[in-house]
This record gives C-alpha cells, structure tokens and sequence, in this order.
C-alpha cells in the first residue's frame, strides 16, 4: 500500500512539472516563467529586428542578430538550470534541446561573419532563432531532480555539441548546394560563391564540421552506452547509431572515393535529418503527442 502511495505521489509530481512546463500561460504566474520570458522576449524582438533590417544588410542589422544571440545564450540557461523555479535538478526536453542547436549554429555563424561576409544567411537564421526560442518558451522541458549518473551532464551536452556542429555543417552544406547551382545557371564568376568564399574552401569547411560533429557523436553514444544500465534499443538509439553510420559512410567516402558535390550533400541532409528525428523527433512524441514520462 505505501509503494503504491509513493508511485501516485511521483506519479502527481511528474504531472504538475509537466503542466507547469508546457504551456506559456502557466509560466507568466511564476518568477521563473518571468525569468525565462524577459529573456526570450528580447531574443524575439532583436531577431525579428534583423530579420525586418535585413534588406539594408547595415551594421544595424548585425548588431540586433547579436544581441538576440547573447539574450538566447541567457534564455537557454535560465531554462535547463530551472532557474528560480525552486525545483533540484536540471530541466531538458526537444524544445531546449533544438534551441540550444540553433545557438550554437549561431554562434559559428556570428564568429565566422566576422571575417567573411555571409549576408544572404542573416535572414534565415534570424528566422530560425525565432523560431527555436518561441518553441522553447512554449516547452521548456521537464524537470530531471534526479539523474542515473554523473556522466549524464557530459553525455548531453556532447550531444548539443555534435547537433551545433552537424547544424553548421548543413549550413554549409545549404550555402555549398546554393553556389553550385548558382554557378551552373554561369550567375557568377568561376569558383566563388555569392558569400565571396572560395567554393573549394567552402566544401571544405562543411566536411571539417562533419568530422568534428563524428568525433563528439562517437563520443556521445560511447558515453551513453557505458553508463547505461541496461542499454535500450528504443527510437533515439536506433536513429543515432543509424545517423552515426550515414555520417561514417560519408567520410569514408569523401576520404577513399573523392564524393563531392551533391552525392555528398545527401548524405549529409540525410545523416542530419537522422540525428534530429533520435532526439528533437522522439522527444516531442513522447512529451506532445503521447505526455509520457522519460525513461
């Protein structure tokens, strides 16, 4: 009788954390939706700022693309350390997870702007970063008070890190895919791409963030299949594995079979399009569509 009282309490707890992190209305009541809402507010408002700026192409708009980036970071942190929220332990789930993606996709993009003009990006990943932190506000994410191991922090942030990496890699990819066509339509010169980056060195740069993506995933799933006790065959480890074969396959190929070109850009999209359905995709059925625990 007093097991089953202790598993209807965990039961009702579970629920009431998911209530509370699952709907915008509910965290306007507590200071730690206000924690999470002023910060998110202003990433909206100064991506959308860059968004609106973004025929101008100015130092206007670059600045708002900033300042939405640094109000993101803050936003983020405030989420999955539940700040404010009183509750032990760290809170997670796909919104957080694609959003902190989207930063770090970001951020590539804010270091590497710096030194190569990449204006044609501006708009879409302004876009994006409204998406990704409205997203995140609506679902911050369930409440983890008690973790399997001491590894877990380590496992999932080597997981953002590899999602960050292969999000830039497809960046790339997309800006790569966008100058080929470009250059068979003869819409600009031999070899450059409409960012001024030479194509070699654009392709190169793609498949150097697909390999340093590889490494951080390997790491990732050899983490998590050490620490976990059982290991389990569910959807995110079937799908990661699978993108981690897609993704070997692929620098294999490039590395022994010289791929380029489109054949190559598949095998990234679809390597990418695998990694994002193990996590974000089995996330958001369990916690959307089906309001499951976590196992």
């Amino acid at each position: 009788m007093g097991e089953g009282a202790a598993r209807e309490t965990g039961t009702r707890k579970y629920t009431v954390a998911m209530i509370l992190s699952s709907g915008l209305p509910a965290t306007l009541t507590t200071p730690a939706g206000l924690a999470l809402v002023v910060p998110s507010a202003i990433a909206l408002l100064a991506y959308g700022t860059a968004m609106a700026r973004h025929a101008a192409e100015g130092d206007g708009a670059r600045r708002a693309l900033l300042v939405g980036w640094l109000a993101h970071a803050v936003a983020i942190v405030v989420d999955m350390a539940g700040i404010g929220t009183g509750i032990p332990g760290a809170r997670f789930g796909f919104a957080p997870a694609l959003s902190a993606t989207l930063w770090l996709v970001l951020a590539v993009y804010v270091i590497e702007s710096r030194w190569v003009p990449l204006p044609g990006v501006r708009r879409t990943l302004a876009l994006l970063g409204v998406f990704a932190v409205a997203l995140a506000a609506l679902f911050p994410g369930e409440f983890r008070p008690q973790i399997d191991s001491p590894w877990a922090p380590v496992h999932w942030a080597l997981g953002i890190a590899s999602y960050g990496l292969f999000g830039a890699a497809v960046l790339h990819g997309a800006m790569l895919d966008a100058a080929e066509r470009r250059l068979r339509g003869k819409l600009q010169p031999p070899g450059a791409t409409p960012m001024g980056m030479p194509l070699l060195r654009l392709e190169r740069l793609t498949f150097q963030f697909v390999g340093a993506g590889f490494a951080l995933l390997s790491a990732t799933l050899l983490l998590g299949w050490w620490f976990a006790d059982p290991w389990r065959w569910d959807h995110k480890a079937v799908l990661s594995v699978l993108g981690w074969l897609v993704f070997a396959g692929l620098l294999v190929g490039r590395q022994r079979l010289g791929w380029r070109g489109r054949p190559a850009l598949r095998g990234l999209y679809a390597g990418a399009a695998l990694l994002l359905l193990a996590y974000v995709g089995s996330r958001f059925m369990l916690e959307v569509v089906f309001q499951r625990a976590p196992y």
